[in-house]
């Protein structure tokens, strides 16, 4: 695994921001094996900072958590583009394939973000990075914030958690290690493939009806 975890760290989520660091950090505990994952941390206002770039230590990325404080405006669309394009996008491993996945914590009400929402997305699929998110709404309502997380999350082959009770948090922490760790690998090459880098669309069905597929909405082509 490669693993990003964006906490929003912006005045609009300060209400439960200690508790969702400390499920954070237990999340990271339960799903980073030393020696073969690697996740870094990223806590976003009007801009995105890293507390902790990869590692495999989990004291390390509990000390980058620990070290977000709440404060400022929200440039979501910013920090889900930079994580992509500058962590995820060329991650590798040397033994074997790499599943990569942002945890995205937030309200979703980007207010400072220079890139739209949909080239955070076009970023995310270019990286093949699965977005999960978790809605920072107590409200018990969803509102504008979450349905822009939904299309986040739907578009990348991910899920989206609204966990309007605050002990809600750790249980979409414990089902996202779940789904991280019983994916499956699927490959096919088109009959009509052609390498020119544009965005080809799929859509993958289950022959069983009670089956719901969670997956990439699509892919881009090699640019040769």
């Amino acid at each position: 695994l490669r693993v990003g975890l964006l906490v929003d760290a912006s005045n609009s989520i300060r209400d439960r921001f200690r508790f969702e660091q400390e499920a954070a950090i237990e999340f990271l505990n339960q799903i980073v094996r030393p020696k073969s994952d690697r996740a870094f941390v990223i806590g976003f206002d009007t801009t995105a900072e890293i507390t902790q770039d990869f590692t495999d230590s989990t004291e390390m990325l509990s000390r980058g958590v620990r070290m977000l404080r709440p404060g400022g405006g929200t440039a979501l669309f910013d920090a889900l583009y930079y994580a992509c394009r500058d962590k995820l996008l060329k991650s590798s491993s040397n033994t074997g394939p790499v599943r990569k996945a942002v945890i995205l914590i937030s309200d979703g009400n980007d207010n400072q973000s220079r890139v739209t929402r949909e080239e955070a997305i076009e970023m995310a699929q270019k990286a093949e990075v699965i977005v999960y998110t978790i809605s920072t709404n107590i409200s018990g309502v969803k509102e504008r914030g979450d349905r822009v997380l939904e299309r986040i999350s739907e578009a990348t082959g991910g899920r989206a958690f609204f966990p309007f009770k605050i002990q809600d948090v750790a249980d979409a922490f414990s089902a996202i290690q779940d789904e991280l760790r019983s994916q499956y690998l699927l490959s096919y090459r088109p009959a009509d493939f052609r390498p020119d880098g544009r965005f080809r669309s799929i859509d993958i069905t289950a022959e069983k009806k009670n089956v719901h597929i969670r997956a990439r909405k699509g892919y881009f082509a090699p640019n040769q």
